[in-house]
């Protein structure tokens, strides 16, 4: 049972972890580093992600859920993407705050509740469910996630990994790369690789290139496994493989391609290759 606790030692830290943690690490010069290329990469989304954070981070300390755990931003990564992707796909007005601050805390909660259920290391993480879950809610007023047609070119990849912020830059991208290098070099290389493949793949597919809509989906996939090689490879074929069957669906595919391809191969993992300790990093 978790032991409840009125009182964060260091929101900064907190929230800093939180921005960190959509990318699968918990360091907060990371967090900072995808904090700028938000500031850089779309300014008028930051203060989005920045309440979404915190009201996720303020529900669960509320509700006095594990103090180490919101020490560690778990509370708080949902909320930073969904205050980025309401305030892009909303317009601004008196309501878009308190869907963002609502949303979020909903977020929390069901994010408390997986881990509730959910704490052998052999259950399916949560991961950005909430998030997804959030977005097809209001499915139908979100504008669709920028992107403007034009060739291919390898500062797609760097756009790749910002979008994963839902930043259509190289810059802001390239920014989110050093808080990976700074946080875990191995995971940085494998969320190129990841960004690489989707963009490759698309290449062949012959689908329009929308600079990073591609990319983003298997270098989280790759994040999330990187310690393991096999199974990074195998979530990021799986993302790429995904994420057209997504696209034909009436709900954006947001995140979800990379959800299932990691729950895919977590689960093939435990029934071909038993092993208690599966790499986690939710």
């Amino acid at each position: 049972m978790h032991t409840p606790s009125s009182f964060c030692p260091d929101w900064a830290t907190a929230l800093l972890n939180g921005f960190s943690q959509v990318v699968l690490q918990r360091h907060p010069l990371c967090g900072l580093c995808c904090l700028l290329a938000i500031l850089v990469g779309a300014p008028q989304l930051l203060g989005g992600a920045l309440l979404g954070a915190a009201s996720g981070l303020l529900t669960a300390q509320r509700r006095g859920y594990l103090r180490a755990h919101r020490q560690a931003g778990l509370y708080s990564y949902n909320g930073v993407l969904i205050g980025l992707l309401f305030s892009h796909g909303l317009p601004l007005t008196l309501t878009l705050p308190l869907l963002i601050i609502a949303a979020s805390g909903l977020s929390s909660l069901l994010l408390a509740r997986w881990l509730k259920h959910c704490a052998r290391p052999t259950c399916l993480p949560a991961y950005t469910t909430p998030f997804v879950l959030a977005g097809w809610a209001l499915a139908g007023v979100i504008s669709p996630l920028p992107g403007a047609i034009q060739p291919f070119g390898m500062a797609d990849v760097l756009t790749g990994l910002g979008q994963i912020f839902v930043l259509g830059s190289p810059v802001a991208g390239a920014l989110v790369l050093l808080g990976l290098i700074v946080a875990d070099r191995r995971a940085a290389l494998w969320a190129v690789l990841g960004s690489a493949a989707g963009l490759f793949f698309a290449g062949l597919q012959g689908e329009p290139p929308l600079p990073g809509l591609y990319g983003f989906n298997p270098a989280l996939a790759a994040l999330a496994f990187s310690a393991r090689p096999l199974r990074a490879g195998m979530a990021v074929a799986l993302a790429v493989l995904l994420q057209p069957g997504f696209a034909s669906l009436p709900l954006p595919g947001l995140t979800a391609p990379f959800i299932l391809a990691c729950w895919l191969v977590r689960a093939g993992s435990r029934v071909l290759l038993p092993e208690p300790a599966l790499h986690s990093r939710r």
